[in-house]
């Protein structure tokens, strides 16, 4: 594991602070664009990426080698940049490109730092609300049009009274989607269509539970730091780490997780 000491992690966070604000002006710049097109990753389904998902990328990677060149980084559209510090940036320029193509507030910019152990630190980032929700190195915060206050999930509740989310309703495979199915009939609201924005509202006490499938790494790592900085906890559909992606299960608390992992395990 790297240590961070107080003076790095001080440089830490005001390095990620940077980043957020330089993708928060490339990504505007695009935003709400009439013009705007977007190429696919995948020639099966329509997986969207813009020039504003590489111009945020290219932005937070040119103030990384400058600020925090013996870090390494992890980026969705520029791949893997070894370090030797023991610590790797995990970027995620705009986490729910589709969003971004629609014109919807609910994208954002994924920033974090991990070391072997999982992610220390991160920000979730939504740059047209102008809101930045931070976790890790001791620090569980919102800042945003209201002004700054502390991040902290909901208390322990019955299952039947949980707000879930989840970003498409498929949610992966044929076998997990029937595996969320199970969950769903269980919980007072459901929504979709969220992305990254649904665990900063685990982070902020407004919802209880988030579930996915098929994710990334740069897809989790912000919002693990995150979310357990504000008092939650988030694994895998097993209850195991989810550092690298695939199935997630984003919680509150430990016993609304525990009601949900019951019922996901089948």
């Amino acid at each position: 594991m790297a240590r961070v000491s107080q003076q790095d992690a001080a440089d830490i966070i005001a390095t990620a602070h940077e980043l957020a604000d330089a993708a928060r002006e490339a990504t505007l710049l695009h935003f709400r664009r009439t013009d705007l097109t977007a190429d696919t990753k995948e020639a099966e389904r329509f997986d969207p990426v813009t020039v504003a998902d590489r111009l945020s990328e290219e932005r937070m990677r040119a103030i990384l080698a400058r600020r925090r060149p013996q870090d390494g980084i992890l980026g969705e559209e520029f791949g893997t940049t070894e370090g030797t510090s023991g610590l790797t940036w995990v970027l995620d320029p705009i986490d729910g490109t589709r969003g971004y193509l629609s014109g919807t507030p609910t994208w954002g910019v994924l920033i974090s730092v991990r070391d072997a152990t999982g992610p220390v630190y991160g920000l979730i980032d939504q740059p047209y609300i102008r809101e930045r929700f931070e976790g890790g190195l001791g620090r569980a915060e919102v800042n945003g049009p209201s002004g700054r206050s502390p991040l902290r999930c909901r208390p322990p509740r019955a299952l039947s009274e949980a707000i879930l989310f989840s970003t498409f309703p498929e949610v992966g495979t044929q076998a997990e989607g029937d595996a969320f199915r199970r969950v769903v009939p269980n919980v007072r609201l459901t929504r979709y269509g969220t992305d990254c924005y649904g665990y900063a509202l685990i982070a902020a006490g407004m919802i209880d539970l988030v579930i996915e499938a098929g994710l990334q790494a740069y897809d989790v790592q912000a919002p693990i730091a995150v979310i357990e900085a504000a008092g939650g906890i988030m694994t895998d559909w097993q209850g195991n780490p989810c550092h690298d992606g695939g199935q997630v299960l984003a919680a509150a608390n430990r016993d609304i997780h525990a009601a949900a992992l019951a019922l996901l395990k089948g």
